[in-house]
């Protein structure tokens, strides 16, 4: 068995259940050794298409609503028109700061609990600005190169081992869709015995 193992997680700010998932996903790197490899998308890669979106909203709401107050956290919807693509790259300058899950867990609740548009470059800078991020340092990270062609290049790859969705994690040949599947993440960690003393 290994000592440890990576677990990718394909992810996207504009998801609602990518908000769900944050409440519960970094639990599984305090209690299985398990290596985060953060896989953050832009637009609307591993989202549904605008058309098909403006279909499923209404269920989509109403679902998530059942879903957020059974887990007793707020749901207020951000603008229909919010980007999340500056979000998720500055959430590569969050990472090699090592503050990605506060990051994560700020900004989803900036989000989906407060409504926010975290399209909005101000609204990425409050999220930052407590976990010691350097405002401009963060303005820079939103339209940052290297970060979207990595954003670009993480739904290629999802694309090219059959992932459609957000959130995912993907262990080895395994591939888990959707907030509702952190138990099996969590259940084939404790298969391979990586759970922490």
């Amino acid at each position: 068995m290994p000592d440890s193992i990576d677990v990718q997680v394909y992810f996207n700010f504009r998801s609602p259940y990518c908000y769900i998932a944050s409440k519960r996903m970094f639990d599984m790197f305090d209690d299985y050794h398990a290596n985060l490899v953060w896989k953050p998308l832009a637009g609307w890669t591993g989202r549904s298409s605008p058309d098909r979106a403006k279909v499923k909203i209404p269920l989509v709401r109403q679902d998530v609503r059942r879903i957020t107050a059974r887990m007793g956290i707020p749901m207020n919807p951000p603008p229909i028109t919010t980007e999340p693509t500056p979000a998720g790259a500055a959430s590569l300058l969050a990472e090699e700061h090592g503050v990605l899950r506060e990051y994560v867990v700020g900004m989803m609740a900036a989000e989906w609990a407060d409504g926010q548009d975290i399209g909005e470059i101000d609204v990425i800078c409050s999220v930052c600005e407590p976990l010691g991020l350097d405002a401009d340092e963060v303005r820079a990270a939103t339209a940052n190169k290297t970060y979207l062609d990595q954003m670009a290049a993480n739904w290629e790859e999802a694309q090219a081992i059959g992932l459609f969705g957000v959130p995912s994690f993907v262990i080895g040949e395994e591939r888990f869709w959707g907030s509702d599947r952190i138990d099996y993440v969590e259940e084939y960690l404790h298969s391979l015995r990586l759970a922490r003393a």
